[in-house]
């Protein structure tokens, strides 16, 4: 049920209706998720922002889908669970890292490792174990991938809870949670 509705794209301010269009440029649309935020400019610069910066960080694409994809399920998440499926798909993850990425355990060292890493920032709200630490440097991870993963976690977790609280209208291919997570 929605209880924030995304912004009618006509009642918005100029610089809000200059950013919306700069998103449709780049996606070719306008998300609900982006119309949401656009009811709080300040958060949705800040997710644009931080999307942005992260963009030119270490971890590529990929890499940023597969953390997108385990916060998304460890939060349950629907709407970003449909988006960066989609999005995954965009940036040439198949369908088993996909569904790998959501479960922790992907075939790939390092996305299993990234994976891994964000749900347990995730699930001990970054107070990670030494063990946790230790398998992600033993993966191959160092202090930056893990900066980057948890600055990717807190990015995904303003989205997740973005459209929990609002309620947001998926508006991408729907995609089940995975019922053993």
């Amino acid at each position: 049920m929605t209880t924030i509705s995304p912004l009618d794209p006509t009642q918005a301010t100029p610089e809000v209706a200059a950013i919306l269009q700069a998103v449709k440029a780049k996606l070719g649309r306008v998300p609900n998720l982006f119309l949401t935020l656009a009811k709080a400019p300040a958060a949705l610069k800040t997710y644009l922002g931080a999307s942005e910066a992260l963009g030119a960080g270490l971890l590529d694409a990929q890499q940023r889908e597969v953390i997108a994809l385990a916060v998304a399920e460890a939060n349950g998440c629907d709407y970003c669970l449909a988006a960066h499926s989609a999005i995954g798909k965009m940036v040439g993850l198949d369908a088993d890292t996909l569904l790998q990425s959501r479960s922790g355990v992907p075939a790939s060292r390092r996305h299993a490792a990234l994976a891994a890493f964000a749900r347990a920032v995730v699930r001990e709200r970054g107070q990670v174990s030494p063990l946790d630490l230790q398998a992600a440097r033993e993966a191959g991870l160092d202090d930056q991938d893990l900066l980057e993963v948890v600055a990717n976690v807190a990015v995904n977790i303003l989205t997740n809870y973005t459209n929990l609280v609002a309620g947001t209208v998926v508006d991408f291919p729907k995609v089940e949670r995975l019922a053993h997570v």
